[in-house]
């Protein structure tokens, strides 16, 4: 599904008003209405005799809210308005739903300084549910003085719907913009923006839910105009490597694990053995010869080849061995657990160099191309980095907050300067193309935030690659089974119990799920149109 910016947004609506000749009116309408049927749902399918509180500004986003109250009220809420600000302040159409409002006998209040805010805060406080009608996806500076004092005030509420998004959240990178409304449910219109779905932001939205309001379907399907999206589980299907009834062992792809050191040994085993469970034909690790033995006994289908060594890791002397063996492989995963030494992280940049296969960067691969990232620049065959944002601070000399002061945009910006596929790691990982494409994926959990699910996932992109898929499409293929995998590894062992193993372990059943389009267990986002 398609994932719009602010100004993406702003230009759909803008072109379905201007050229389509929907009216703004309209579409105001049917955002209100949306929200309206979240705030009863959300009341367990009746306001008759609730209470509701919804606080409004100035723009389309408090026009939307007004016509919400108004539903609400009609449907016999006992509904009270605030205006943040005066009614002449109001834009046209905000005007006209005030207008109806006060027509309609419902409560209205206007607040236009920090001094006016105790009645808010009371009926706040009293109420069964708020709607905060505040700022949308327009919103780009602080959140402060009289408009912080109504997000406190929203935030005393027992319950919280959010108009398109919460007040204080960015549009287009997730960050806060200081005090910020906590929904339950945000309600938000045509398309889902960056700020649902990328923390912070996305922790502050409850549930999204992404209303149709009659915006043209063609204009919310375009991915030449909308590079960025989440993959449902309908896309995932589609993305699954075929494989022909005749098929044989060599035709699902070889891989080739370089990774492991002393003390380091789980990071290659559970890397090898990821690429296997998601279905590649043959998987060898390279490994330092002195952990070959204890390697071979731990891993039964995954072959191995011992290199030479420095300090029990691999040495500049295996580079030959490494790039005569890869010939006949389809991809290399090079980096989990090879450890920092200078001997493996010189090995590590002359394979980057010279290897041409495709190549599954992560770990300490990645960590020896620190202040190098120009290496990258020179493969001809496709890349896939895969670094969090620590090893992306270390790639890039930029500071992890602000890595993740703008996750997408950060990794779209690597992504295209090195030619390669990014695969920024953490809640909601990213994974940028060169050519512009964009994916925030949606699964995964708390659960996996523990030593190792890293190589799992190096394991899987590199499995899906040999397969036959595009170094794109293997990525935000395996970030996704990676992520279900783990959610089914949490629901089975709780969030505190389940490591790594269980991640690699349940891959399989997570490509049951795939197979199946089963919805993830944590599904943040509902979808009200039908063809989206």
């Amino acid at each position: 599904m398609r994932v719009a910016t602010s100004d993406e947004m702003r230009a759909i609506d803008r072109e379905a008003i201007e050229r389509v000749g929907v009216p703004s009116l309209c579409l105001m309408e049917n955002a209100g209405r949306a929200v309206a049927e979240q705030a009863v749902r959300l009341l367990g399918g009746s306001v008759k005799g609730r209470r509701i509180a919804v606080v409004c500004g100035r723009g389309n986003n408090g026009g939307d809210g007004m016509v919400a109250a108004r539903f609400l009220h009609n449907w016999g809420a006992e509904v009270l308005v605030f205006l943040a600000g005066r009614e002449g302040d109001l834009r046209e159409e905000p005007a006209t739903h005030w207008r109806a409002l006060k027509g309609m006998g419902v409560a209205t209040r206007e607040v236009s300084e920090e001094g006016e805010t105790s009645e808010v805060e009371a009926a706040l406080r009293a109420c069964d549910l708020a709607i905060d009608a505040l700022l949308g996806t327009g919103a780009t500076g602080e959140i402060k003085g009289l408009y912080a004092k109504l997000v406190g005030a929203i935030n005393l509420s027992p319950k919280v719907v959010a108009v398109d998004l919460p007040t204080g959240v960015h549009a287009d990178t997730g960050g806060l913009m200081g005090p910020c409304v906590k929904a339950d449910v945000t309600v938000t219109f045509g398309l889902p923006k960056v700020g649902h779905l990328v923390f912070p932001g996305a922790g502050m939205c409850g549930k999204v839910v992404v209303a149709d309001i009659s915006l043209p379907t063609r204009m919310l399907t375009d991915e030449g105009r909308l590079p960025l999206f989440f993959l449902t589980p309908r896309e995932a299907r589609k993305l699954l490597p075929e494989r022909k009834p005749d098929a044989h062992k060599g035709d699902a792809g070889r891989v080739l694990v370089v990774a492991g050191s002393v003390g380091l040994t789980g990071a290659a085993a559970m890397s090898a053995e990821s690429a296997y469970r998601v279905g590649a034909g043959l998987v060898t690790l390279a490994l330092p010869e002195s952990l070959n033995d204890p390697m071979e006994a731990k891993l039964t289908e995954v072959m191995t080849l011992p290199l030479p060594e420095r300090g029990r890791a691999i040495s500049p002397e295996a580079v030959d061995k490494v790039l005569k063996f890869a010939e006949g492989v389809d991809v290399v995963a090079l980096g989990p657990g090879l450890s920092r030494m200078e001997g493996a992280a010189e090995a590590a940049r002359e394979l980057v160099a010279r290897l041409e296969r495709a190549l599954v960067l992560d770990a300490d691969g990645i960590n020896a191309l620190e202040g190098r990232a120009e290496l990258l620049d020179r493969r001809r065959a496709p890349t896939v980095v895969t670094p969090h944002p620590g090893e992306m601070s270390r790639l890039t000399g930029a500071s992890i907050e602000e890595i993740q002061r703008d996750r997408v945009g950060f990794a779209r910006r690597f992504a295209k300067g090195h030619g390669c596929v990014v695969v920024l790691k953490g809640a909601r990982t990213v994974v940028a193309s060169p050519d512009g494409r964009t994916a925030i994926n949606l699964t995964g959990d708390e659960g996996m935030a523990s030593g190792g699910t890293g190589d799992v996932l190096t394991g899987a992109i590199a499995g899906l690659l040999a397969q036959g898929l595009p170094p794109f499409e293997a990525s935000v293929l395996g970030v996704y089974l990676h992520g279900l995998a783990g959610e089914l590894a949490s629901k089975e062992l709780t969030i505190y119990g389940a490591l790594a193993t269980d991640v690699l372990r349940l891959l399989p059943e997570a490509l049951r799920w795939v197979e199946e389009e089963r919805t993830p267990p944590r599904w943040p986002i509902e979808v009200g149109h039908p063809l989206l």
